[in-house]
């Protein structure tokens, strides 16, 4: 089994890649090879199948993106490579990475099909097979039920996060698919854990697999960890400390279920943090509002349980806290693995409870290393200073369908509104609506000059989310 273990990076261009693809990493930055890549790409040139384990952040995006773009023929107007994860947002990530490496490949068509949206424009999509399909499994199996999609001529077949693939809200329709796809494919499954019930399907599935483990000790990101034992009726406590005593410019907090991340948001909202929550029971458009809000700051708080938190892609996350520790030490591993990213150091703190001393025995033995235990005040926790945003995210009901893009919003912004550029932060744009973050202090004024004026040339409605 290979390992994570190396001396000195290798660079792409010492893989026999297509100079396309090559060209498309150059003009990314992309050089030097992860460990995931390094090890996996060469077997998935070589067509073979491939059972990958990395954490989150750690390339592996990249590697079956490269995989898969070198078997597919553009010229064949046929759906070659398909792509199951089991979160709209991580389809999109997905999409987004094989499209930046596609860019100079010409005439390769990729199509999302996720769930949560309409079909109507996913039909217009497949009315001409895309090379490429990226999409969740319930979503992919009822276009093949309706014959809206094929797969005669799949090569490859990826799953992503393979050991969510297979709970209970997937595993049907990812087997189904499977039975569908042609025997001759290649089959690869990517994700930070594999747990017994992956392994068992993938000696159904695949042929031969070379297995990778990069190891998470070797792999592990430049965070400081460190773990708190605390009475279980003062967890709360103990976190709002944590929070006031560090004020982390962002901050994901890890609950067990749906239930616990609910009541934790509420607590913190009503200690007057700036949180928000993130869990099975809210709908797709308010999911992706919580993130966006998270993701530019105007929330600094985010209450997530392991499911919901599947797939997101976070930058620049400052601290990771473990209301609770996961029973299993991977997961442990996958949490930790959010923070600390692309080189930079993150935080990562954890509430235990005596009863829990085990679980910080199998992160040890997991990770061989000893933990660090902190101390924290009991009797005297320092009084709440809750964190709080800086800017607000404004919302214009328009988006790429009325071809509206970030560079047209920002500049509105920094033309008729006379907005200064550094108060504008992140753009995103959605089919519809665009969300934009602005500092706190110019919020109304921001709102009424777009209220007043046109943005490329047309009168949009501006609300406030926050």
């Amino acid at each position: 089994m290979p390992s994570g273990t190396r001396v000195e990076a290798k660079p792409f261009s010492s893989l026999p890649l297509n100079p396309a693809l090559l060209q498309a990493l150059d003009s990314l930055e992309f050089r030097q090879m992860t460990p995931i890549q390094e090890l996996s790409l060469p077997p998935m040139l070589q067509g073979l199948d491939v059972i990958g384990q990395a954490r989150t952040g750690s390339g592996k995006t990249a590697a079956y993106g490269l995989g898969l773009l070198s078997r597919i023929d553009p010229t064949l107007p046929k759906t070659q490579a398909l792509v199951l994860c089991p979160t709209r947002e991580l389809a999109d990530q997905i999409a987004k990475e094989i499209r930046r490496l596609a860019r100079f490949l010409p005439n390769v068509k990729l199509t999302i099909l996720s769930g949560g949206i309409s079909k109507r424009p996913q039909l217009a999509s497949l009315e001409f097979d895309p090379h490429i399909i990226v999409g969740m499994a319930g979503r992919v199996q009822q276009h093949l039920e309706k014959n809206t999609l094929k797969l005669d001529a799949l090569r490859v077949l990826v799953l992503d996060e393979a050991d969510r693939m297979l709970d209970s809200d997937f595993e049907e329709a990812s087997r189904a698919i499977v039975d569908q796809a042609p025997k001759t494919r290649q089959t690869l499954f990517f994700s930070a854990t594999f747990p017994d019930a992956v392994r068992g399907l993938s000696r159904r599935l695949q042929k031969k697999p070379v297995e990778i483990t990069i190891d998470a000790a070797v792999a592990a990101p430049q965070v400081e960890q460190t773990f708190f034992e605390v009475d279980p009726e003062r967890r709360i406590d103990a976190l709002a400390h944590l929070l006031s005593l560090h004020q982390p410019e962002s901050a994901l907090v890890f609950c067990h279920t749906k239930k616990d991340a609910q009541e934790v948001e509420a607590k913190l909202v009503k200690r007057g943090f700036s949180a928000l929550g993130l869990h099975g029971d809210i709908e797709q458009r308010e999911r992706d509002e919580v993130l966006v809000r998270f993701a530019n700051g105007s929330c600094r708080v985010l209450v997530a349980t392991d499911v919901a938190a599947r797939g997101l892609d976070i930058k620049d996350l400052a601290m990771v806290i473990s209301y609770e520790l996961p029973l299993d030490a991977d997961l442990h591993v996958h949490r930790v693995g959010r923070t600390g990213r692309a080189g930079r150091s993150g935080v990562a703190m954890h509430l235990f409870s005596s009863r829990e001393r085990s679980r910080v025995a199998a992160v040890e033995q997991r990770l061989g290393m000893k933990a660090t235990i902190g101390k924290l005040p009991m009797s005297a926790l320092a009084p709440d200073r809750p964190v709080l945003a800086n800017v607000v995210t404004l919302c214009v009901d328009g988006g790429r369908r009325d071809k509206l893009r970030p560079g047209d919003l920002l500049g509105a912004l920094t033309g008729d509104a006379g907005i200064a550029k550094e108060a504008v932060g992140k753009i995103s744009t959605f089919d519809t609506r665009t969300y934009f973050a602005i500092d706190k202090r110019q919020a109304k004024n921001v709102l009424q000059k777009l209220r007043e004026g046109k943005i490329k040339g047309k009168n949009f409605r501006v609300r406030p989310i926050d």
